[in-house]
């Protein structure tokens, strides 16, 4: 009897043993097939005479946010924020210039969501180099909004479907204001701050928009209307003042034309021709040639032709191992590490002493796009910033679409600051924020009573109403806060503070008058800030290098693989079309959410923000 127990127990195990063998087979060839499909896949081909196709979707970013497992679950799930990383477009645009194989450069916009005024500067700088080696440039689109048509006109053929419009709008700054519901709720915005043009606590206290920041608000949008009108004209070879005449007078010429406000917009010059997407394609197709497995023309995307430009830089170029490091500090300024998309004082401290121990890298440009943060976040930052710079290595700050507070305020230590004409800057103040809800509670007959050792004992409680000496200490912290600002901008400037002070006080300013200013050294795009650093440096030959968080071979395949491996399933176990038009209602309400998202983070007790609602949007 034990025998045959033993005998049937060994057969349990021998079928669970080969069950477990089949399984890891399984599994090992699974993973084999994710690695030969993420190899394969990440060498694109490009046809012998083609299109490189420009197709963004989403908003243009400094860097795509999050990492990518977490964003290709988002994906899978119908809820990723679309995103185009600006620097895949601009590599692949410069890299096809002088590729033979590449004859004609393709912008498709109808799918970008928008991208402040510098990122679209960027890509006109690139598609300008395109066309200047002789190659033709087209846009087509069903219609175009005020940024893709920024970047529509700096086409040799700009094509526009009969049905579709051009909307240029202007720009305007229309925000939230949270008093009203607040009071409802019951909840005391307690606000300590300095600054006259400091509007970015105005949203929680205010219904409506302060004298200051209307004046401040205007001066800015007017100065990137400017430049966005003078931007298109010149590359549509428009007189003056006809940009401003289009938008002041498109109610009564479409209205005159029946409706038609694609044949207002061929008249007025901003388009070249009317044509649909099959008849675009078809003349694309006799300048390229057709891919006869798909019908359409010849083409390469951007995205793919970007790989192969990365694949490329990897290889020795024989210019020795000098390198211009270029560090992105892209999003909200927080206090320990962050995400992409997001400046973690310590995962942006790392990336600056990498490059300050690379002896190969002899200058560093440090890409700032941020409305700031915690100033504990970029006073750290600031003081590596500070210890770079202490090595004897040049660092010269290339502003992008915004760089005000705390963007500035790690801005500050640079040899030189670069920005665009139209980047948001300076709002050089502090606040601090802190909601009671004792009012709240007592609404619904919560009541909070008690003694302390002290007098501040339990006094930063968010249940209680804040005392006066509290009040004056959270004060005096802020004042303090706001000097020490001032120091760290006038000694990079080399200016005294209350030269500083005068242009400060929260104030919002354009590049163009930045620089007017001494905020702003030069105004120019990346390229320009990394000509300058190695000219500081002194080297001739060099590469330029984006210093990223370090990854293996080994890692960058696993990460890719379990992204994709992330994806699919998701894709298989959560196809819940609820869950997508959820998802969809949600971004409809971001806006809002993301404002009172704000207030709770601001709202830590003991923690000072010098951050910038500032904003330039044109209405969708």
């Amino acid at each position: 009897m034990k025998t045959d127990l033993r005998a049937i127990l060994s057969g349990i195990w021998r079928g669970l043993d080969g069950l477990r063998k089949m399984l890891h087979l399984i599994l090992l060839i699974v993973i084999f097939g994710a690695i030969v499909w993420a190899v394969s896949s990440s060498t694109p081909g490009v046809p012998d005479h083609a299109a490189l196709v420009v197709r963004p979707e989403g908003r243009l970013v400094e860097q795509l946010s999050g990492d990518p497992v977490q964003r290709a679950i988002q994906k899978a799930q119908g809820q990723d924020r679309r995103e185009t990383p600006l620097w895949d477009l601009v590599d692949a645009i410069r890299g096809a210039a002088t590729d033979a194989r590449i004859r004609v450069l393709v912008l498709d916009l109808d799918k970008m969501d928008g991208a402040g005024q510098p990122m679209l500067e960027e890509l006109t700088r690139a598609i300008g180099k395109f066309r200047a080696s002789g190659k033709l440039v087209v846009a087509y689109g069903t219609a175009y909004d005020q940024d893709q048509y920024y970047l529509a006109a700096q086409a040799d053929k700009v094509y526009l479907d009969p049905t579709g419009y051009v909307m240029i709008e202007g720009y305007s700054r229309y925000p939230l204001y949270f008093k009203g519901l607040l009071q409802k709720l019951g909840v005391d915005i307690n606000v300590f701050r300095v600054g006259t043009f400091k509007s970015a606590v105005e949203i929680f206290t205010r219904n409506d928009m302060s004298a200051a920041d209307k004046q401040q608000s205007l001066a800015y949008l007017n100065t990137l209307w400017s430049s966005y009108q003078k931007a298109v004209a010149d590359a549509r070879k428009l007189p003056s003042g006809a940009v401003a005449g289009y938008v002041d007078s498109l109610a009564k010429t479409v209205s005159a034309a029946n409706g038609d406000a694609a044949k207002v917009a061929l008249q007025t010059g901003l388009i070249t021709e009317l044509a649909n997407r099959l008849q675009v394609q078809r003349r694309l197709i006799g300048l390229v040639g057709e891919d006869e497995s798909t019908g359409s023309f010849n083409q390469i995307s951007a995205e793919d032709y970007a790989r192969i430009i990365d694949a490329r830089k990897k290889l020795p170029d024989g210019g020795g191992n000098a390198r211009i490091g270029v560090i992105v500090a892209s999003g909200d300024i927080q206090d320990g590490k962050a995400p992409p998309g997001t400046i973690g004082s310590d995962s942006l401290s790392r990336l600056i002493r990498e490059a300050r121990f690379d002896k190969d890298i002899k200058a560093v440009v440090l890409r700032v796009d941020s409305p700031g943060g915690s100033v504990t976040a970029s006073e750290e930052i600031y003081q590596e910033l500070q210890a770079l710079r202490a090595t004897g290595k040049p660092l010269v700050v290339s502003m992008g679409d915004l760089a005000a507070s705390g963007g500035y305020y790690i801005s500050a230590p640079a040899n030189q600051i670069w920005a665009s004409p139209a980047t948001l800057t300076g709002s050089i103040g502090i606040f601090a924020i802190i909601p009671t809800i004792d009012q709240t509670m007592s609404k619904v007959g919560v009541s909070v009573d008690g003694v302390g050792t002290t007098p501040l004992a339990g006094a930063l409680s968010y249940d209680r109403p804040l005392s006066p000496e509290v009040s004056g200490l959270l004060q005096s912290q802020v004042n303090r806060g706001y000097q020490e600002f001032l120091d760290r901008v006038a000694a990079g400037r080399k200016q005294t503070a209350q030269q500083i002070d005068a242009i400060g006080q929260g104030r919002v300013w354009a590049g163009a008058d930045a620089q007017r200013l001494g905020l702003v050294d030069h105004l120019g795009t990346l390229e320009d800030a990394v000509k300058a650093a190695a000219q500081l440096a002194k080297v001739t030959q060099y590469r330029v290098e984006f210093v990223q968080p370090h990854l293996s071979w080994a890692e960058q395949l696993f990460q890719q693989t379990q992204a994709r491996a992330a994806a699919t399933a998701v894709s298989l176990f959560h196809a819940d079309t609820q869950s997508f038009g959820l998802a969809e209602v949600a971004n409809r309400l971001d806006p809002m959410a993301s404002d009172l998202e704000q207030l709770v983070r601001f709202s830590a007790p003991g923690h000072l923000y010098s951050y910038c609602f500032c904003s330039a949007t044109a209405s969708r």
